[in-house]
């Protein structure tokens, strides 16, 4: 079990949250914790890099699409970068590749 480590630095167009480790039922409230004390503007652009996630599990997923709605809900945008192979596997099987903006890499997205 990896520890979700998350570090946020802020560019012109929004937050981008780092996010490395387990996203799985133990740590899915720490990245819920954090968005919701994650300010947003209208016009801004949230960007979730997945680079250095090990595991996502179903309260992972839950926790993304809550990302969604915390952007959603400031009228900002939402991109989830450099996510891994395993993962964008799961996202394309539900469908939520067509829910989710998605970037090959991080770079790319800020």
């Amino acid at each position: 079990m990896n520890p979700l480590i998350i570090r946020q630095r802020d560019t012109a167009t929004g937050p981008v949250l780092h996010v490395a480790g387990d996203l799985d039922f133990d740590e899915a409230p720490v990245l819920r914790g954090r968005l919701d004390r994650l300010p947003l503007s209208p016009g801004q652009c949230l960007v979730l890099d997945l680079s250095g996630l090990a595991f996502c599990d179903s309260s992972g997923i839950t926790a993304l699409l809550a990302a969604r709605q915390h952007a959603l809900a400031a009228g900002a945008d939402i991109v989830l970068a450099a996510v891994p192979a395993n993962l964008l596997r799961v996202l394309t099987l539900v469908g939520l590749d067509q829910v989710f903006t998605l970037r090959s890499e991080a770079g790319a997205a800020s």
